[in-house]
């Protein structure tokens, strides 16, 4: 039968009792029905045997044989079944007639009547026992023949009443009841005070409620983007939502393990080891550029950790393709204040008559920006990164450094697939060479040379499979000490002060995208000084399966933030 909803305990401690007393009440009726069968049973057994000792005690008993020889037996025999009735604690002791006539009775008027009961058997020599309906009632009785010389000279009935053998079955129940019941009340208190701690623990919150924040919890975990972990006091994955996992890169059972055993890179797990709150704090991993946000969880002793994980890596990207573009912006002033001091050069002379040398003036500076163009776009014909490089060249060109395109330089248009993305390649380059440039500049004959071909290739614009493009930056600076060769990749490192971007970003996404094409980046001395950075790219024309470069978000262009 359904409960009707009124009637159904809403909070946890009303249920937790409800069921409580369904199972000590289901108990209590199981024993009760078991003990009042098991101790009736046992009682009218033991009232038997009770009854047939009290009868073969007064049947034994020689005052008995000798009053029955008498002319009034009753007289001597009244008083003396009233007595052994009364301490042998049976309801009634009937002395009579071999005939069935009563001697003795409990009830004084019921004497000289016949015994209401079976005797054939005792007034035959046999001692018996039954249960029979008399003057008393239902009782259980032995009936016991008194022998003298062998003969039978009277008969001994004892007995005691059924009910009093109810009575003290009831009594027991009663005692039962009072046990359950006692256990009931106490189950109750220790419900109460259960029910009040869980509440202080549940926030005053019953089960639906719970399970309703429950279905909640799962619904938000699953469905934000964000990544959320949450760690433990010792620093163990308590829990993880499928975002933090896709960001991280962990696929296998990570819950319960320690952030240590993750192999994630070395700065994104002190991050997460800290005990220190850490708030929008950019951190690389091989794929991604991370925001993480890392807090305590409050209550007293340390609890645990919420960590945050949010990938920028597309406004990254956004953000250095931002700073490019201002780059270019502001080479493309630079180069229109130039392009006003020369077009008013020129018009100086043609006033003061001199067309011929206005005529040679402003030819020679056409051909110098057309042999520039033509000296880029014939080694690298790929049409973003010519112009990354033709834009590069005025920038460097502003602060005093020479940017050229060495001779070995080859990249025909076509020539990179689908997997290796231009704008990746703009990443790579642009970053390589602002660092190059920024280490250049101030050093004598401040010079920065870019060399770009494909090693391996069997006909331009036909890469073969195990093809490689080359991509590498020369500067005239002072050089990498060769204590940090592997340092300056590290997000953070630099040897500039701090902007307010931040530094140490272009060389780690320089080689977060190099790892992510499966390809290398390395730094040496330059042969004339210097640092000299070469990255090696795999060109791929076959489908190369599920590279996370192609499915990764893509890397930034920083602005010269690292060496």
């Amino acid at each position: 039968m359904r409960v009707p909803p009124l009637l159904r305990p809403r909070s946890l401690a009303g249920q937790l009792f409800a069921v409580q007393a369904v199972l000590i009440a289901a108990v209590v009726a199981g024993y009760a029905l078991f003990t009042y069968v098991s101790d009736r049973s046992q009682a009218e057994e033991a009232a038997t045997r009770q009854a047939l000792a009290v009868a073969a005690t007064v049947a034994d008993s020689p005052s008995v044989r000798e009053a029955i020889h008498t002319t009034e037996p009753t007289e001597r025999l009244q008083p003396y079944a009233t007595e052994v009735r009364q301490h042998a604690g049976v309801d009634f002791v009937t002395i009579m007639t071999r005939d069935g006539i009563r001697w003795t009775h409990p009830d004084p008027d019921r004497i000289g009547e016949h015994f209401l009961g079976h005797i054939e058997k005792a007034q035959n020599g046999e001692s018996f026992t039954e249960t029979y309906t008399g003057t008393l009632g239902a009782s259980v009785r032995a009936v016991i023949p008194i022998m003298e010389n062998g003969e039978v000279i009277g008969l001994v009935s004892a007995g005691i009443r059924v009910q009093a053998i109810s009575d003290r079955v009831q009594d027991q129940l009663t005692a039962l009841l009072g046990v359950a019941a006692g256990a009931l009340a106490l189950g109750g208190i220790g419900t109460y005070i259960v029910n009040a701690r869980l509440r202080r623990h549940t926030h005053n919150m019953n089960a639906a409620e719970l399970s309703n924040m429950h279905d909640y919890h799962q619904a938000a975990l699953h469905a934000v983007r964000e990544g959320l972990v949450m760690l433990d006091g010792q620093y163990r994955v308590a829990l993880i939502n499928d975002g933090a996992r896709e960001l991280l890169g962990v696929t296998e059972k990570v819950v319960g393990r320690s952030v240590a055993e993750l192999g994630l890179p070395a700065p994104l797990t002190g991050a997460l080891l800290s005990s220190e709150p850490r708030v929008d704090e950019v951190l690389l991993t091989a794929e991604r550029v991370l925001v993480v946000n890392t807090s305590p969880v409050s209550g007293g002793q340390r609890r645990g950790t919420v960590v945050t994980l949010r990938d920028v890596t597309e406004l990254q990207s956004l953000t250095g393709e931002l700073n490019s573009e201002r780059g270019f912006t502001q080479a493309l002033r630079s180069q229109a204040h130039e392009a006003a001091n020369r077009l008013h050069t020129v018009v100086s002379l043609i006033e003061l008559g001199r067309s011929d040398e206005a005529v040679d003036f402003a030819t020679a500076e056409l051909e110098l920006a057309q042999a520039l163009t033509d000296q880029v776009v014939a080694a690298v014909s790929e049409p973003v990164l010519a112009a990354l490089l033709l834009g590069k060249t005025a920038q460097a060109n502003e602060r005093g450094v020479e940017l050229v395109v060495s001779e070995d330089s080859r990249i025909d248009d076509g020539l990179l697939p689908e997997c290796l993305p231009a704008r990746d390649l703009v990443t790579v380059l642009g970053n390589l060479i602002d660092n190059a440039v920024d280490a250049a500049q101030g050093s004598v004959g401040a010079r920065v040379t870019v060399t770009a071909y494909t090693d391996g290739a069997d006909e331009p614009g036909e890469p073969a499979d195990d093809s490689v493009l080359v991509l590498r930056v020369t500067d005239t600076g002072s050089g990498v000490d060769p204590a940090h060769t592997e340092a300056v990749f590290e997000r953070g490192f630099s040897t500039k002060p701090a902007g307010p971007g931040g530094r140490g970003l272009g060389l780690a996404l320089v080689r977060q995208t190099a790892r992510r094409h499966e390809g290398t980046l390395t730094v040496s001395e330059a042969p004339g000084g210097g640092a000299e950075f070469e990255v090696r790219l795999p060109l791929r024309t076959t489908d190369p399966g599920p590279i996370k470069a192609v499915q990764a978000p893509r890397a930034a262009v920083a602005g010269g933030d690292d060496v």
